[in-house]
Formats: C-alpha cells, structure tokens, sequence
C-alpha cells in the first residue's frame, strides 16, 4: 500500500470519540478490514478493547507525563508504517485534547474535532486549536438536548471556525455517521510522513512545572511565566 489516508480525531475525553468511530467505520461496507485506529491517551485507555470486540485492528499509544498531541507527532512516522505493514489504505488516529493548547491535525490530512452537546453551551468558545483548525466537527450527544440548544451550540462552533462542516451524530444508534463516512472517503492520502506539516505549531515545555518542577514560589520559576491580574 503506497498512499494511506491519514485522519485525525481529537476532542475533550469522553466525548464520544471511539463511538464516532466505530459508527463510522461500520457505516462503510468493508472499511473494518482496510482500516487501522491509534489511540493516543496519558494514563491508560480501554479502548483498544472496543476496537478489537467490534473486529477493527487498534494500538494504543500512552504519553505518560507528555502531551498526547506530542506524542502522537514524534510518533507518526512509526504509525504509518504501521499501517503499512498491515497494508491498511486508511490510517485514523484519535486523541484527547486535554489542555486544549495543542491539536493533532495535519495541513492537507483530514482533521475532524469531536464535541459533546452536554458539555456546556460555551465549550466551543473554551477549546483551542483542535476545534478552531478542523474541517469536521462532529457533535455527539445532541438528542439529549432540545432543537434550540442544538442551534446554539452550532453557532458557538462557527463563531470559532465558520469554515467547518458541523454533523450531529449519535454515537449509540450511528445515525448520522454515514455522513461523516463520506466526507472520509474524500480524504487526502499521503506516502510518507516527510512531506507532513501541523496545521498549528504545539507550545513546548516552555515552564518550571512543564520541566517537573514541584516547589512553589518566584525563586523556583524559569522560562515563561504569566502572572496574574487581580483586581
């Protein structure tokens, strides 16, 4: 397999992420046998396992005390042989935006963002870049609110990134996933990693705290640091 679609999945944890998936990947008559899904998470994911019951070839890839997102960049070229080696024609990685600074997703890859509708009619405006550069955002979890707060959660969305395709999709019937299947199958693909750029350049450990630092105080602080304005 030279070319591979490569699409990144990230969103807040337990947003319905890995059920997006599932539904999707199901929604497309033999895609569980060409395709291959990376988890990337910090402490430990369960994941993996629903993958593997609903016969989806998965790994899982722990960060640790580093950012997923990270993570998941110094890593992706040894993802895509991965994929190679199963000779996979599309590659999804998926990802919990935890600190909401940083975003997974690639310049001409598919990026998709994943926000729950319960999470709070201002969560658009609070998250970062993972929202703001998708092309996709899928919002889970819709059925449980009413139409109006559905509409004003889309608003929220596009207020952030009016370019991209808002899809509600239910993560427990699928209905709505063949939608974002189809837009997957128009996904770009790529050979190798080489020719890969971020669509966001990733804050580093630019702190004492980021560097392991655990004592407090002005004496103990390098590097970047913002005080705050108290009134």
């Amino acid at each position: 397999m030279d070319e591979i679609r490569l699409i990144t999945i990230a969103g807040p944890p337990s947003s319905g992420k890995t059920s997006v998936i599932l539904k999707m990947i199901e929604s497309v008559e033999g895609l569980k046998c060409q395709c291959g899904v990376i988890k990337f998470d910090c402490i430990s994911s369960l994941d993996e396992e629903r993958y593997t019951q609903a016969g989806i070839t998965a790994q899982t890839g722990i960060a640790g005390n580093l950012c997923p997102d990270h993570y998941f960049v110094s890593n992706i070229e040894a993802c895509l042989a991965w994929a190679k080696e199963n000779q996979f024609n599309t590659l999804i990685t998926e990802s919990a935006g935890l600190c909401n600074r940083c975003a997974p997703h690639l310049k001409e890859m598919m990026a998709i963002c994943v926000l729950d509708n319960l999470s709070g009619i201002n969560t658009p405006l609070k998250t970062g870049p993972m929202l703001k550069l998708a092309d996709v955002v899928v919002v889970t979890k819709s059925d449980l609110v009413s139409q109006a707060e559905r509409e004003v959660f889309r608003y929220k969305i596009q207020q952030v990134n009016p370019k991209a395709t808002v899809l509600f999709i239910n993560g427990i019937t699928g209905q709505g996933a063949d939608k974002l299947a189809r837009m997957i199958g128009l996904a770009k693909s790529v050979s190798n990693a080489e020719s890969l750029k971020l669509r966001f350049s990733m804050p580093a450990a630019l702190c004492s705290y980021c560097l392991g630092e655990t004592r407090v105080g002005e004496d103990f602080q390098v590097g970047l640091n913002r005080k705050i304005k108290l009134s």
